[in-house]
């Protein structure tokens, strides 16, 4: 389908606001941009009548390909000011992709509906973490190891590809209640994104191929140009998040971006219902 060229400015737009924005945050709180990213895309697809009942699937689909992008240029800039626990990158990362292809199958056979929940509820608990708990909160002394390390590194990437966020949602969450310094949380966590973005997304084009009512130049629930543009935007963004990381007491900033999380958790569910 064709749309006016004042709709395509409209979306073009929005993807551009959305995709600076979503670096920034992704860099900043380590919570993905996906928080910004797929309530952006998803509102953007309805409001302009492109798709239909696959509007969320590709909305996290999209959002998950530009988190590759958002954390490289992350990744980066955390190993520049020694952030990065090397150890626990290199042996978590390949339980979060993992999970990360399970969440991709399980999204692809769950309605929009369904899917509206996982993430409002997902979003709810990611809110509440940040606005409710202090930064030095923790359960134990250190992260899993063994089976607890297969668990727990499977349901992060399994829960963040159903919400088309990057590891810093619940790897970020994961390493702080278990004692790991926020800043230390944040950077390794913003590597978990990279292979939770690209496994994920790549399960999203496959397992949506053939679904009905995509947004036109979408690869299954992945859509082509606003990957592009939201990738590109939200790396040359996030490396200004990341350094602010380094900077800024958030403590006020948290609460104010949980408040933002549970107004999107709120209006997404509503939305899809």
């Amino acid at each position: 389908m064709t749309l006016p060229l004042s709709e395509l400015a409209l979306m073009l737009a929005a993807l551009v606001g959305a995709g600076a924005v979503a670096g920034v945050i992704g860099g900043l709180f380590g919570v993905g941009g996906g928080t910004v990213l797929v309530p952006a895309l998803f509102y953007a697809f309805s409001v302009l009548g492109v798709g239909g009942e696959s509007n969320l699937h590709v909305a996290i689909g999209t959002s998950l390909l530009t988190i590759v992008a958002t954390s490289l240029r992350s990744l980066a800039t955390h190993r520049a000011h020694g952030a990065v626990d090397e150890q626990v990158l290199k042996t978590w990362t390949p339980w979060v992709a993992f999970g990360g292809l399970i969440g991709a199958a399980v999204a692809g056979f769950t309605s929009m509906e369904g899917l509206a929940i996982v993430y409002g509820v997902c979003l709810l608990l990611i809110a509440a973490q940040m606005g409710l708990l202090p930064e030095r909160f923790t359960l134990r002394k250190d992260m899993p190891t063994g089976w607890g390390r297969r668990g727990v590194g499977t349901g992060i990437g399994l829960l963040s590809a159903m919400m088309g966020v990057g590891g810093g949602s619940f790897g970020g969450m994961t390493m702080t209640l278990c004692g790991r310094p926020i800043h230390q949380a944040v950077a390794t966590a913003s590597g978990f994104g990279l292979a939770i973005g690209a496994a994920a997304a790549l399960g999203f084009a496959v397992f949506g191929w053939d679904a009905p009512g995509r947004p036109p130049l979408s690869l299954g629930y992945v859509n082509v140009p606003a990957a592009v543009i939201m990738g590109l935007l939200t790396a040359l963004t996030a490396p200004y998040g990341a350094r602010l990381a380094h900077r800024l007491d958030r403590k006020m900033l948290r609460r104010a971006f949980a408040v933002y999380l549970l107004l999107t958790a709120l209006s997404v569910v509503l939305k899809a219902l």
